[in-house]
């Protein structure tokens, strides 16, 4: 079942006893289960009849008690169980087993986070895909992305230029969580009767575009290795992660090795604008270097997710190890 398709068969009643929601997408994901829950439920029963159960710290026998109990204060229930992919493959399977083919009273709706979608040829994908209604929920083309954008911010009284819409569609890359993000920083920033342009975006959306990545790229090329700490500390005081600016600079390194053999950046198809910039930093690397310098990112990554130092500490270290690899 596709996103669409979902929303097309909730809103027209039609409800699975079930649903397994995954994909890279954790703020869609979180928008699908409210509005299953706002169609299936009656309004004065969303705060009572509406339950989030957190897989990772739920024991199975907890976890059975409530699929087992009847519903609370009226005649329907919904349950969201995130994280279903932290039980063991028999506990999977005897809650599995609790799921009727159909239920008028309750939906389930099992997720798994974006960190942990499991592989579509893993055992538990295909148990729980073949067991209940599943949903993948992507990030969304820069198209509708602009449209989300550009509805919002009319709602708000604020007109946004096509060149500003453009460039803050490619860099959202069809995060919808950064989405909303972005446009009420816009939104408070511009007020009602303004027009978003290029330079607002450059100015406002500076913590969480590509810019910032460029930036910083720039210096560690360039060795200035005060500058570079500095940028990395006023990014993580923005709110930014240590692991979320790792990723963005292997996506950022992966497209100058890309471009610097004649292919399109990493999930920039339609940011032509963008173009100039990655050749000009390609430029300054042979494939060699570049190599290296993903593989010292990859590394840093696994670094990360063991929790062998400090995240801030680990980053700073990665940024140097980076910038002394150009030669």
């Amino acid at each position: 079942m596709t996103p669409k398709e979902l929303i097309d068969t909730v809103s027209a009643g039609k409800f699975a006893s079930a649903y397994y929601f995954f994909g890279p997408e954790d703020f869609r994901v979180a928008e699908a289960e409210k509005f299953i829950a706002h169609k299936f439920l009656p309004d004065l029963q969303i705060k009572t009849n509406y339950g989030r159960i957190d897989g990772r710290k739920t024991r199975l026998g907890d976890l059975v008690a409530e699929l087992s109990s009847l519903p609370m204060l009226g005649e329907r229930q919904v349950i969201v169980i995130n994280s279903f992919q932290s039980y063991k493959p028999k506990e999977v399977d005897r809650v599995l087993s609790m799921i009727p083919k159909s239920d008028p009273t309750r939906v389930v709706i099992f997720t798994s986070p974006s960190s942990k979608t499991p592989r579509k040829d893993s055992a538990f994908y295909k148990k729980v895909t073949k067991a209940v209604a599943s949903v993948e929920f992507g990030r969304l083309a820069a198209n509708q992305i602009a449209g989300r954008v550009k509805s919002k911010l009319s709602r708000a009284g604020i007109e946004i230029e096509r060149d500003a819409l453009t460039m803050l569609a490619g860099l959202l890359c069809g995060n919808c969580g950064a989405m909303e993000t972005e446009v009420a920083k816009l939104i408070d920033f511009k007020g009602t009767g303004t027009t978003v342009t290029v330079d607002d975006i450059k100015q406002v959306s500076s913590g969480y575009e590509v810019f910032s990545v460029f930036a910083l790229a720039d210096e560690i090329v360039e060795g200035r290795t005060a500058t570079v700490l500095k940028m990395i500390r006023k990014f993580i005081s923005e709110g930014q992660s240590p692991p979320g600016i790792t990723s963005l600079l292997q996506g950022h390194f992966l497209s100058l090795y890309l471009v610097k053999n004649g292919k399109q950046p990493m999930g920039r198809r339609n940011m032509p604008w963008l173009m100039n910039r990655f050749r000009t930093q390609s430029a300054r690397y042979d494939n060699n270097e570049l190599e290296r310098i993903i593989t010292t990112i990859a590394e840093a990554d696994i670094g990360f997710r063991r929790q062998e130092l400090k995240p801030t500490a680990a980053l700073e270290m990665l940024a140097l190890k980076i910038a002394r690899i150009k030669s």
